[in-house]
């Protein structure tokens, strides 16, 4: 019978690909876990189902590609950042487009947009009346969100959507962690008023 001894190189390439299929396996758990809340944020953000989809598998890829070597738990931190800086370019490039419409003949009846799936998504609380106020709820919530400022939106969503904690809001925001306290308190602050009798 004939054994063969495993040179020390092949050893060593087999290691390296146990790791690179353990990394694989843990950025797609990661991102499985993220996706849901991701699409949320990027969909209050730009209020269209297709602009949301688009910029979180473009954060995702993106993440894939460039940053799956890094450790675990610079991910999500890293992971928000890329999405936040694709919101922000798909919102700049709206600003571009309008612009340029402005200058051309269109008929504003063709441009209807399409509709909201979080104001129409359903809400599974049992009961007419359950469903009534959840829906009002989340729609004041989502009117509220578009008028605070970006940052602070940015900064209220990945506190409490996503449960970052301070320094990793601040990651994923590219700011310091003075700041992340300074746009929430404010973000807080505004839902408060605006809110009124549906904040807890």
């Amino acid at each position: 019978m004939h054994c063969s001894i495993e040179a020390p190189a092949d050893r060593e390439g087999l290691v390296l690909t146990a790791s690179r299929d353990q990394t694989t396996r843990a950025l797609n758990g990661f991102l499985t876990e993220i996706e849901r809340r991701a699409y949320r944020m990027a969909q209050i953000a730009l209020r269209h189902e297709e602009d949301a989809l688009d910029a979180v598998q473009d954060a995702m890829i993106q993440l894939s590609r460039r940053y799956a070597d890094r450790p675990q738990q610079e991910w999500r931190p890293l992971f928000y950042r890329i999405l936040q800086n694709r919101i922000r370019d798909t919102q700049r490039r709206r600003t571009v487009r309008g612009r340029l419409m402005a200058w051309l003949p269109w008929n504003a009846d063709d441009a209807g947009e399409a509709p909201d799936p979080l104001a129409q998504a359903p809400d599974p609380t049992p009961g007419p009346g359950a469903r009534a106020e959840g829906d009002e709820i989340m729609l004041a919530l989502q009117v509220a969100l578009q008028k605070l400022p970006a940052r602070q939106r940015e900064c209220f969503m990945l506190r409490n959507l996503e449960g970052m904690d301070v320094a990793e809001t601040a990651a994923a925001m590219g700011c310091s962690d003075g700041s992340v306290k300074t746009h929430y308190s404010r973000a807080v602050q505004s839902l408060r008023e605006q809110l009124g009798e549906f904040w807890t």
